[in-house]
C-alpha cells in the first residue's frame, strides 16, 4: 500500500507523477517519463494554485494548456489525459479539506480553459509550421534544378568509370543500360547485354532463394537484396560475381527501375576452390585428409534421430618394415596403392575413405542401417588387401588392422569416436593383425585405464598434475557453510580432467595410494588454515572443516595416524578442522586392529565420517563399536526426494536412519542434493547437514571463499 504525500509540494509531486505517467506513451518527445515528470511539475504548481485562489483566473489554466504543446504534448490524446488526469486528481491531492463541491466546480473551470490554451496554442504552432515549410519549398525550388543537373552528372562519371559492373533493366527485366566493365565481364560486346532480359540468365547452381528474391524486388515487397550469382558466358565459361541488387522508386515511391552491381569472383572462387582441396585432402594419396574426415564424421555424429555412424580405422601390420628395407619411395608407392583400393570399397552413398597419416586410413559410413553396412564395409576392406603390391619386380604382402565403432548418431564427440577405434585396431593388432574387431566400451576404458593412466600416475604427482576441488557443506537449519569435503582431480596431458573414480582403484592397486592420499591431506589441510585465518572461528564463519576422503589401503597403512598428526602440527591446524570420511563397504567386518588407527584420530579430536552410508552390508548394531562421528547418508535415499510427492517408504527410512544416529549422537550428512525441494524435505526430516549440486558443484576454493563471504555477510 502506498503512504498518502505528507505535505502540499508531495501532494503536487504526486498529482505531476499521475500525469506524466498518463500522457508519456502519447507524447512525441525524446524525455524520459522522470524528465517530463520534471516538466509537468511547474504547470501542476500551477494549477493547484489557481485552484485555490480566491478569485478564478482563467489565464493560468489558458498558458498551463499551452504549455503542453511546448512540452511536445500535440496529440489530441494528450490533452484528453491531461483533463481526465485534472478530472479525477486535482482537487484529490491539491485542495484543501471542505468545499468539495465548489472545488470540483472550479477544476472544471480550469479544464475548459486548458482546452482552450492547447487548442490556441496547437493552432499557433501549426500556422508557424505551414509558413515555415512553404518559405523552405521556395528557396528549394532553385536548388533543386542545379542540384539535378550535378546529380546526374556524378551519376554518369560513377557509371561509365566504376570498376564494378553495372546494369539498369525495367521491371519487366529488359536490361536498359550497362557500363563498360559489365560488358567487358560478358565478352566486351554491348549486343550481348543491351535488350536481354535478366531472366535469361538463369544458372543450373543459382540458389533456391535467387529468383524468389527477384521477384520480391521488382514487386516492390523488399528494397535489395544480394546473392551469389553464376552468369553462362558466351564462349561457355563461368562468371561468378557477388550480385546487389536495388529497386528504383519514381518521385511517387512507386516501383519504376532496377539496378545491378555486379563485382566478378570468379578467380577468387576458383583459388579458394584449390585452397580449400588442398587444405582438406592427401598430398600422397589424394584422399580427404584428417581435416576433411573429422568434418564429415561430425557432421554424421550430428545427423538427426534415427541416423546412425560405422567406422573403420585401418592401420597397415608391417609397414614399418617396408620403409626400413625397400626406403620410403617403396613405402609411398604401396600406401598410394593402398589409397586405391579402399577408395574402390567406399563408392556407396554416405560412404568416405580417408588417410589420417602415416599408415592410418579410416572408412566412414552413415544412414540408419549402419550395423550391417560397416561390417559389409570392413569385409571389403580386407579383401582390398590380400591381393599383393607390386613395387619394383617385388610383390608385398599387405595385410591390415581394422577397429570397428558403430553406433546412432549424438550420442559422442568425434575425438571420442576415433579414440574408440584406435583402441579397438590396437586391440586387434595385439590379437595378431590381419584382422577386425568391434569397439566394446568396457574394453576401451580398460585399455585407456591400464595401459595409460597407471604408467603415467607415479610421474603426475611429481609434475604437479593433481589439484583438489571443495564441494561445500551447508547446515540445512540456517544454510550456512560448515565445511569442504576435498575431491581430488588429475590434470592429465592427454585426456583432460580425469575424476577420482578414473585412477583411485589404479592407484589402490599399485600402492600408490598412499603417497597421493599424503598430498590430498596436506593440501587439504593448508586451505582448512587459509580458510580459518580469513575467516576466524565466528558462528557466521566460513568452511572451517575439511573433509578428506581415506582409502582402504590407507586406512591400514601403518603411518596413517603419524602422517596425520604430522601434516596438522606442521600447518598449525587443530584436529577439529579435519574430518576424515571412510566409506562403510571398508569397515564392514573391521577388526579391532583396523579400527585402532581410527580410535586414536578420533581422541585426538579429528572427526571420523562413515561415507556412502546404506551401501554396504554392515549390521546397524556395529555403529556404537564404530569411532564415527557422522553418517554420510548415500544418495540412493534420496534421489526420490527430488521428485514432488517424495517415495513415503524412502522418507520413513531417511527419518528412521535419522533417529538412529542422533541416538547415537551422530550427526547426518546427505550427499546428492540436486533440488529446493529436497533441500527442505531433507531439513525437515532432521538432517544436519547436506552438500550437492544445488548448493555448489565441486571447484576451487576461491568459489567457497565467495560462499562463505556471503554467509558471513548475511
Amino acid at each position: 500500500m502506498t503512504a498518502e504525500p505528507d505535505g502540499a509540494a508531495d501532494r503536487v509531486r504526486r498529482f505531476a507523477t499521475i500525469w506524466s505517467r498518463a500522457v508519456f506513451p502519447v507524447t512525441s518527445t525524446s524525455l524520459t517519463r522522470p524528465e517530463l515528470e520534471e516538466r509537468l511539475l511547474p504547470l501542476a504548481a500551477r494549477l493547484s494554485a489557481a485552484l485555490r485562489e480566491r478569485s478564478f483566473d482563467a489565464a493560468a489554466a489558458r498558458a498551463v494548456g499551452a504549455a503542453l504543446i511546448d512540452a511536445h504534448c500535440t496529440d489530441p490524446e494528450a490533452l484528453t489525459r491531461s483533463l481526465d488526469c485534472v478530472d479525477a486528481y486535482l482537487v484529490l491531492y491539491c485542495g484543501e479539506d471542505g468545499h468539495q463541491d465548489e472545488l470540483r466546480a472550479r477544476s472544471s473551470r480550469l479544464q475548459h480553459a486548458m482546452a482552450a490554451g492547447f487548442a490556441q496554442a496547437l493552432r499557433e504552432r501549426t500556422l508557424a509550421e505551414q509558413e515555415a515549410i512553404a518559405q523552405a519549398a521556395l528557396r528549394a525550388q532553385g536548388v533543386v534544378a542545379q542540384a539535378l543537373h550535378a546529380s546526374e552528372a556524378r551519376f554518369r562519371a560513377v557509371f561509365e568509370g566504376a570498376a564494378i559492373g553495372i546494369g539498369i533493366a525495367d521491371l519487366d527485366g529488359n536490361v536498359l543500360q550497362a557500363n563498360g566493365a559489365l560488358l567487358r565481364m560478358f565478352g566486351g560486346s554491348e549486343p550481348l547485354v543491351h535488350g536481354r532480359n535478366v531472366r535469361d540468365w538463369t544458372h543450373p547452381e543459382d540458389a533456391p532463394q535467387t529468383w524468389r528474391l527477384y521477384d520480391e524486388l521488382v514487386s516492390g515487397q523488399r528494397e535489395h537484396y544480394h546473392v551469389e550469382k553464376a552468369f553462362n558466358r558466351p564462349d561457355g565459361t563461368v562468371l561468378w560475381t557477388n550480385l546487389t541488387v536495388s529497386l528504383l522508386r519514381d518521385a511517387d515511391g512507386e516501383p519504376q527501375y532496377q539496378l545491378a552491381l555486379m563485382e566478378d569472383t570468379t578467380e577468387r572462387r576458383l583459388l579458394n576452390l584449390r585452397l580449400r582441396y588442398e587444405a582438406t585432402h592427401d598430398a600422397l594419396t589424394g584422399l580427404p585428409n584428417r581435416t576433411l574426415f573429422f568434418e564429415r564424421l561430425e557432421k554424421a555424429l550430428n545427423a538427426g534421430d534415427g541416423q546412425r555412424f560405422g567406422l573403420c580405422y585401418l592401420d597397415l601390420d608391417g609397414f614399418k618394415t617396408v620403409n626400413d628395407s625397400l626406403g620410403h619411395a617403396a613405402g609411398d608407392r604401396l600406401l598410394v596403392e593402398v589409397a586405391d583400393r579402399l577408395q574402390s570399397c567406399a563408392t556407396a552413398p554416405g560412404e568416405m575413405v580417408a588417410r589420417l597419416g602415416g599408415d592410418e586410413f579410416v572408412a566412414l559410413t552413415t544412414g540408419p542401417g549402419t550395423e550391417r553396412e560397416v561390417d559389409e564395409l570392413a569385409e571389403r576392406i580386407m579383401s582390398a588387401l590380400v591381393t599383393p603390391v607390386r613395387i619394383d619386380g617385388r610383390e608385398l604382402l599387405v595385410q591390415g588392422s581394422i577397429g570397428i565403432v558403430e553406433g546412432p548418431a549424438g550420442e559422442r564427440t568425434a575425438a571420442e569416436v576415433l579414440r574408440s577405434a584406435d583402441i579397438t585396431m590396437y586391440r586387434a593388432k595385439s590379437a595378431g593383425g590381419n584382422r577386425s574387431e568391434l569397439a566394446d566400451p568396457e574394453a576401451d576404458a580398460r585399455a585407456i585405464t591400464r595401459h595409460g593412466l597407471t604408467t603415467a600416475l607415479p610421474a603426475a604427482l611429481d609434475r604437479g598434475e593433481f589439484f583438489i576441488e571443495y564441494q561445500p557443506l551447508v547446515h540445512l537449519g540456517d544454510g550456512s557453510v560448515r565445511g569442504a569435503e576435498a575431491l581430488v582431480r588429475w590434470l592429465h596431458p592427454q585426456h583432460g580432467v580425469l575424476g577420482p573414480d578414473r585412477f583411485i582403484p589404479l592407484a589402490e592397486h599399485t600402492g600408490l595410494i598412499v603417497p597421493l592420499g599424503r598430498w590430498v591431506l596436506q593440501e587439504s589441510v593448508r586451505q582448512a588454515r587459509v580458510w580459518r585465518e580469513r575467516y576466524g572461528d565466528g558462528a557466521a564463519a566460513g568452511p572451517l572443516r575439511i573433509n578428506v576422503n581415506l582409502s582402504p589401503c590407507q586406512l591400514s597403512h601403518p603411518g596413517l595416524v603419524q602422517d596425520t598428526v604430522d601434516i596438522l602440527e606442521r600447518m598449525g591446524v587443530a584436529p577439529d578442522a579435519l574430518c576424515l570420511e571412510v566409506t562403510e563397504s571398508a569397515l564392514i567386518g573391521a577388526d579391532d586392529d583396523l579400527l585402532k588407527p581410527l580410535r586414536r584420530l578420533a581422541e585426538m579430536g579429528v572427526d571420523i565420517a562413515l561415507d556412502d552410508f546404506g551401501t554396504g552390508y554392515s549390521n546397524l548394531a556395529n555403529l556404537r563399536r564404530l569411532p564415527v562421528s557422522i553418517l554420510k547418508l548415500d544418495r540412493s535415499f534420496t534421489q526420490s526426494m527430488q521428485r514432488f510427492p517424495a517415495d513415503p517408504v524412502d522418507l520413513k527410512i531417511v527419518e528412521g536412519i535419522v533417529s538412529l544416529a542422533h541416538s547415537l549422537n551422530l550427526a547426518v550428512t546427505v550427499e546428492g542434493v540436486e533440488t529446493a525441494a529436497q533441500a527442505e524435505q531433507l531439513r525437515i526430516l532432521g538432517c544436519d547437514t547436506a552438500q550437492g549440486w544445488y548448493y555448489a558443484r565441486p571447484g576451487p576454493p576461491e568459489r567457497l571463499h565467495e560462499l562463505a563471504l556471503v554467509d558471513a555477510t548475511g
